[in-house]
């Protein structure tokens, strides 16, 4: 070997020597700025309250600011967009629901990411179960007896969920394909306030969405709770089923929240991040603050959340594929 190449060669390792230490050293020092976790819904949303509780948390925590920043749209994918390009240093952080890390990608025909390819895990935050909720005058009130006037009344349904493609859309489908009945076409809202003024207004028959927005309105009588599609009954609503309980066993549908970061991001700065979420949501406040979301908290390791997203594009890629939902 000529003295050239094992100049070359010491180069090279001293270079990727230097570059090693550089980021170990940037892991050890994070959060040594400001971190923004970029929530891709509007203000006021599930995701937004969630994340402005942990931001403050995080930042007692770290001694460091740690903010919210609103990317609204296209069903999440301009924020989830935004932090896939952003620099893999730890402190640009997306806060993602169902859709932006497991279901759009089965849906959308040119996203400008990759979940899987494009975020690293770090903790699952929550999930909220669908609920099933119905005008007042409905001729059911649970889910057995909805599914027996399904089957007398076939496409006589009018069911609402929050729009074409999100979790509440397709857990009608799936329930619709698991009982063996049929609704009437689909009755697509921009978001809870719009089926909610439908279901007080008798215009439509069942909805299905996230359960927050619809306490209330439950506990008020001005809305009628069928079931949850969750695993276990919720301690506000101790009255309302679950869809396993009402004949249909291992029926689940949540919205779930994750953080996730930019792939290659520094694994100890994951694993930083990983222990302030469990710790946040061992917190008194998140336990108060869940308790009143109707979400019930995570956790876990980056690997846990892996599988669990793994297994949600298993779950619902069936689904979407058979009823044919592209964008």
């Amino acid at each position: 070997m000529t003295k050239d190449w094992k100049h070359t060669l010491r180069g090279v390792a001293f270079a990727a020597v230097a570059v090693v230490g550089a980021s170990s050293a940037s892991a050890q020092n994070w959060p040594s700025q400001s971190v923004t976790i970029i929530v891709p819904f509007a203000a006021g949303t599930t995701a937004d309250i969630m994340a402005r509780s942990l931001t403050q948390f995080l930042s007692d925590k770290f001694g460091q600011s740690f903010v919210v920043d609103n990317r609204a749209g296209a069903a999440g994918n301009i924020g989830a967009t935004a932090v896939a390009r952003a620099p893999a240093d730890g402190n640009t952080l997306l806060l993602a629901t169902t859709a932006q890390a497991a279901t759009n990608k089965l849906m959308y025909q040119n996203l400008q990411f990759d979940p899987e390819r494009d975020f690293v895990p770090v903790a699952l935050a929550g999930k909220s179960p669908v609920l099933i909720s119905a005008r007042v005058d409905a001729p059911f009130s649970t889910v057995k007896e909805l599914i027996d006037y399904a089957r007398a009344n076939p496409e006589k349904i009018n069911a609402g969920s929050p729009g074409n493609g999100t979790l509440g859309h397709i857990t009608s489908i799936l329930l619709q394909s698991t009982a063996g009945i049929k609704f009437g076409p689909a009755v697509q809202y921009k978001g809870a306030p719009a089926i909610i003024t439908d279901l007080i207004g008798k215009n439509i028959d069942i909805g299905f969405d996230s359960m927050a927005a619809y306490v209330p309105l439950i506990q008020s009588g001005q809305v009628k709770a069928l079931a949850m599609a969750g695993p276990q009954r919720w301690p506000k609503l101790p009255n309302v089923a679950t869809v396993s309980e009402s004949g249909l066993p291992g029926f689940e549908a949540t919205v779930w929240y994750a953080l996730l970061a930019p792939t290659g991001t520094p694994a100890d700065v994951v694993a930083k991040l990983n222990a302030g979420l469990n710790d946040f949501l061992k917190s008194d406040k998140a336990k108060t603050l869940f308790d009143d979301l109707g979400l019930q908290a995570g956790g876990g390791t980056p690997q846990d959340l892996k599988a669990f997203i793994a297994s949600e594009v298993q779950k619902w890629g069936p689904i979407i594929k058979a009823a044919d939902i592209k964008f």
